[in-house]
């Protein structure tokens, strides 16, 4: 199957990879998914090893797929998710969405590493490099997760030690690779703990596993990406071009170039952030009875 192209765009790039820039899957995911026919390039069903360019229509499972084929260019941006918001694009519950705070991008979109549930808070990793993504959240490539965790009830140095040498869950084998004791008074115990995969709630079901709660629960680094202070609930930075090369460092992945933001684009995202972390609204005060 040829694909058809604009004179005027010569790159093109295999389908799976395309695919898997926009976040959907890893590459062997996607392969898959083609080799079941589930893809389409042009209205006609795509095979393996066939190329794209920006200006093919691609549909997955009959729904159309925005490709960016070839970027030159990789973003990332650091945020603090607040407890209460959910890690989806659009919740049919109408609660408020990590998405809704980022910055606006035109002709791309951004794909969140890894996920937090709703009750859990802290730093969450945002791009615009679908492999970038996939390669972070992938169990091979070993990326450590660590977090600052709350604990209520007596932890015991036994229950470490099997916290620290695996103890299995519904779903197999898990294990803290590291685990500090932080302090704290009464009983309710702050630990920082470090896994090396993204199972749902993996952190905390680690810990009932030993009969314990956990109260409080904040992701404080992802790779070598760790929460700065000033960065404040709600709000986000843009990682630099030393730290999105060192992160991509860790995966196997060249350098791109970050792309710089003229004046009046600096403005823009400036004026963004302000809108998206301002103070809650005020509670209105209750009228004085009438006399």
């Amino acid at each position: 199957m040829k694909t058809v192209a604009s004179k005027n765009e010569v790159e093109t790039v295999k389908l799976q990879k395309a695919l898997a820039q926009t976040g959907l899957a890893s590459r062997r995911e996607i392969e898959r998914w083609i080799a079941e026919g589930r893809v389409q390039v042009n209205g006609q069903t795509a095979t393996l090893g066939v190329r794209v360019s920006n200006t093919d229509q691609v549909k997955v499972d009959g729904r159309l797929v925005t490709t960016s084929c070839g970027s030159e260019h990789r973003r990332v941006l650091v945020y603090n998710k607040p407890e209460g918001e959910v890690c989806s694009r659009k919740d049919n519950e109408g609660r408020p969405t990590v998405f809704e705070r980022l910055p606006k991008l035109k002709g791309e979109r951004w794909i969140n590493i890894g996920r937090l549930d709703i009750n859990t808070s802290g730093l969450l990793l945002f791009t615009t490099d679908g492999e970038l993504a996939n390669r972070l959240m992938h169990p091979s490539y070993q990326i450590e997760r660590e977090y600052a965790v709350r604990v209520m009830g007596e932890v015991t140095p036994e229950m470490t030690q099997r916290l620290f040498e695996g103890v299995t869950l519904d779903d197999g084998p898990a294990r803290f690779t590291d685990i500090v004791d932080s302090g704290g008074d009464g009983i309710n115990h702050w630990f920082h703990v470090v896994i090396m995969e993204g199972r749902n709630r993996e952190v905390r079901r680690l810990w009932e596993s030993q009969g314990v709660k956990v109260s409080r629960l904040k992701r404080v680094r992802y790779g070598n990406v760790i929460l700065a202070s000033r960065v404040k609930v709600g709000a986000w930075d843009e990682l630099s071009q030393r730290e999105v090369d060192e992160l991509a460092k860790l995966v196997g992945l060249s350098a791109k170039p970050v792309p710089t933001h003229s004046k009046q684009g600096k403005t823009d995202l400036q004026r963004q952030q302000r809108k998206h972390t301002a103070s809650k609204p005020k509670k209105k005060k209750p009228s004085r009875p009438s006399r």
